[in-house]
């Protein structure tokens, strides 16, 4: 990044973020108007009866439309505020910079669980984990939330803060916001009920593709913050190299298995997803009993985590 004034608008946005989440323009979030789009693009394309070719078809033109239009529509409107002056092009670089990460959001939501744990017990706590994770919550017991919330800090450390970080590293906030939209388009799409099965197998794909790099990276960054944080990096290795495959995903058993690790616990196990139960391996050694202290610890890691891998940006880019 040559422009030094670009290079301390990009940090500010990141750190922007890191302290208020989406406080932000939460009202004008472009993943609201991914969302839409995908939701519009679905009710016009869904084949009226059930016919799998079609179905899948269908699907993937929805993902090439949404991704095509995500990507060209960030480009142009780059362009077009450069056009009308600097100030234009640096405050829509910000904008576009601080609503592509989600470093503290996830925290925020993480902590609100939390809160709302101490605060108003089990009944309450259910909810507001609800609100971060696709499993349902009505069952779960005070360690089965800890858990949920750790596993979800370590899957979205890749997808919602390294995932765009790396694809604006190659290819700038066009690629980034290409990659928020297939990210948007998987979870939207990318289920395996009778629906979606072969409407959302494209976007489903192209989100495993996408995330091969970023998972890995985030495996990595993650042992790497254990390490500031004095926690036990080398049980880390072990389990990421062990339990690392212990997943449905491609990815999502990478910064899952390493996270496991460092906190010494047992992740994974059996949840429900839409009324089905779904039955997964455990990932990681349950070394400790889960508690609160592990999530707050899972906390600190994402926001080291990202820092580190802020920080590795710049120098690459000075």
């Amino acid at each position: 990044m040559n422009d030094f004034k670009l290079l301390i608008i990009f940090i500010s946005a990141v750190s922007a973020d890191f302290r208020f989440g989406d406080g932000f323009f939460s009202s004008f979030h472009p993943v609201v108007g991914i969302g839409i789009l995908i939701t519009g693009l679905e009710k016009l394309l869904y084949p009226a009866k059930k016919n799998t070719k079609k179905e899948f078809f269908a699907g993937l033109l929805v993902t090439v439309i949404v991704v095509s239009i995500s990507y060209f529509v960030v480009r142009f409107t780059l362009f077009l505020s450069s056009a009308l002056g600097s100030i234009f092009y640096y405050l829509l670089f910000f904008y576009l910079t601080y609503a592509a990460i989600a470093c503290g959001g996830l925290a925020r939501e993480a902590k609100n669980v939390l809160e709302t744990m101490q605060k108003s017990g089990l009944v309450e706590a259910r909810l507001a984990l609800s609100r971060i994770v696709g499993r349902e919550t009505d069952h779960l017991q005070e360690d089965d939330i800890y858990r949920a919330v750790i596993e979800t800090v370590a899957e979205n450390l890749s997808d919602g803060v390294i995932a765009p970080l790396f694809y604006l590293m190659l290819g700038g906030l066009p690629l980034a916001w290409a990659y928020k939209a297939v990210n948007t388009l998987d979870s939207m799409l990318g289920y395996k009920d009778p629906r979606y099965l072969y409407f959302g197998r494209s976007a489903a794909y192209l989100d495993d593709i996408a995330n091969y790099i970023p998972a890995r990276l985030s495996a990595g960054l993650i042992i790497g913050a254990a390490f500031f944080q004095g926690l036990d990096w080398h049980s880390g290795w072990r389990i990421l190299w062990r339990d690392r495959r212990a997943h449905d995903s491609p990815n999502s058993g990478y910064p899952e298995a390493a996270m496991a690790g460092i906190l010494g616990l047992r992740l994974g196990g059996n949840n429900s997803y839409h009324g089905q139960l779904i039955r997964k391996p455990f990932i990681g050694d349950a070394l400790e009993p889960v508690s609160r202290l592990h999530v707050l610890r899972a906390i600190s890691n994402l926001y080291l985590s990202s820092s580190i891998f802020v920080v590795l940006m710049v120098l690459i880019w000075v």
